[in-house]
């Protein structure tokens, strides 16, 4: 009986699964895209996209054109690959970015969905205090990032003429992390370095799981993460803000704000604040890594590179040293355009980030006067940069890192083409238009920093044998990737 049981619910779970899929597989209309939507219910061609993202969107643009939908985890994404069309999707008011963003946001990092009317925060004001990432303001975090950098950097127990050998990422890590936590948020009365170590270490494992979160699985599936979250917003409340010195003007008005709504609770607005901190550092972290990496890998880009930080610390008549007191102002950053470019190149080889847009209706989008699709309410639109920054008709010998790339009679290079046609889009890091990051011009600034006093004062290698690092896929369509492994590298004071 029990047997028979058992065969029975075993048929019947798999004849309900495969209701499930007739039912969910929906099937193509008049004017819309070609559909590629797998026969997995529920992840359709996720573990494909997943596995190879770029070639999987490359047969699928051989297969059906430049504009077509694939189902993935439980939506239907409308790609969009022809560089030429892509203004078509950034400047379509019919789609629309912040929706999108928002939820993301607040299931990731545990916030109040803004603009939700029973918690009326909207989103457009707190839109108008990334302002404060520009201009001026952004003079004065540049030069807090430059100070914090280099005290950061002085509490490494460096012997004069030794070698100090290390993990890159990891180093990469540490740096970064405590430099854009005090930069951003200020430093505490007292010593908090064992404090600062403990959020590093939580920020990276609770890291891990943000691709599983975007995903939409639930952070009850996900271990002890939402523990983790719990404990890394506690870092944020207001008794802990209120003592720390010297905080940016961005995060005080941004406190401010959120104090200014009191039916916030407290754990509410320091998940706001995480939120921000995760921004800061979620693609930042390892473009500094590649960033590195690349220039140590490659010797004529490290000279190139050192070459022009050294001639502008001597026009400034500054000197590197064990005392860490060099000042760079952001138009002597701005002028170092070989070491902008090589940042640039890491940037092109190593960002998989999707620019998505949402139909908050049935749509019809035209591309051109002969040329239109149809969108269905709630699908998405995606743009995927990759394929462009790896057309060999955009850039030529594209695999290969070319430090000056973006490069041309010493000024930097804008002007590239396909097909004889100039690009108005060909480098897309930071995403475009109403997605852009915000806070893209205190990134390069930052990794500009970090680069310039690290090539400038150590001597830097990898270990000898070595093998070279590769892309982890795990993050295909949300930024940066992430080496799939890390490597030994080794530096010591330069003479």
């Amino acid at each position: 009986m029990v047997e028979m049981s058992l065969t029975v619910a075993l048929v019947l779970a798999a004849t309900v699964v495969l209701l499930l899929s007739c039912l969910m597989r929906r099937k193509r209309r008049l004017g819309e895209p070609p559909l590629e939507q797998g026969w997995i219910p529920l992840f359709g061609k996720a573990f494909e996209f997943h596995r190879d993202s770029s070639g999987f969107l490359v047969s699928c643009q051989q297969k059906w054109g430049d504009i077509f939908t694939v189902y993935i985890a439980g939506k239907y994404i409308t790609f969009v690959l022809n560089p030429f069309l892509y203004q078509f999707v950034v400047q379509n008011k019919q789609l629309d970015f912040q929706e999108f963003s928002l939820a993301i946001s607040a299931r990731t990092f545990g916030h109040p969905y803004l603009n939700d009317a029973k918690v009326p925060v909207s989103s457009e004001e707190i839109q108008k205090q990334y302002s404060y990432l520009m201009g001026e303001e952004l003079n004065n975090l540049v030069e807090s990032a430059m100070k914090n950098l280099q005290s950061v950097l002085k509490q490494e127990q460096m012997g004069p003429t030794d070698w100090k050998v290390e993990s890159m990422l990891d180093f990469c890590c540490r740096i970064i992390i405590e430099t854009t936590y005090i930069s951003l948020y200020g430093m505490a009365p007292q010593n908090e370095h064992k404090q600062i170590t403990e959020l590093r270490e939580k920020f990276l494992k609770f890291d891990k799981m943000f691709p599983y979160l975007v995903a939409g699985i639930p952070i009850e599936f996900l271990g002890n993460t939402k523990m983790m979250r719990k404990e890394l917003i506690s870092y944020f409340t207001s008794r802990n803000l209120d003592q720390r010195l010297n905080m940016a003007k961005i995060i005080k008005e941004r406190k401010n704000f959120l104090e200014g709504h009191s039916y916030l609770q407290d754990h509410q607005r320091a998940a706001h604040h995480f939120a921000f901190l995760w921004a800061a550092l979620g693609n930042t972290v390892p473009a500094v890594f590649w960033a590195l990496y690349y220039l140590v890998k490659n010797p004529e880009a490290h000279a190139a590179v050192h070459d022009e930080i050294e001639h502008v610390l001597q026009a400034a008549g500054q000197r590197p040293g064990p005392d860490f007191n060099i000042s760079l102002s952001r138009e002597d950053l701005d002028s170092m355009v070989t070491l902008g470019s090589a940042i640039k190149e890491s940037l092109r080889l190593c960002s998989f980030s999707m620019n998505i847009r949402t139909a908050q209706e049935d749509v019809t989008l035209t591309f051109k006067e002969e040329q239109r699709v149809k969108l269905r309410k709630g699908d998405w639109i995606a743009l995927y940069p990759h394929i462009l920054h790896m057309d060999p008709e955009v850039y030529e010998n594209p695999e290969v890192y070319k430090y000056n790339r973006f490069v041309e009679n010493g000024m930097e290079k804008t002007a590239f083409y396909k097909g004889g046609r100039k690009l108005r889009y060909y480098l897309m890091p930071f995403g475009s238009g109403s997605s852009m990051c915000p806070g893209r011009h205190f990134a390069v600034n930052e990794i500009k920093i970090f680069l310039s006093i690290i090539l400038a004062s150590f001597d830097v290698e990898i270990v000898e044998g070595e093998k070279s690092v590769g892309l982890a896929n795990d993050r295909a369509g949300l930024g940066i990737l992430f080496p799939d492994s890390d490597v030994q590298f080794r530096y010591k004071w330069h003479q």
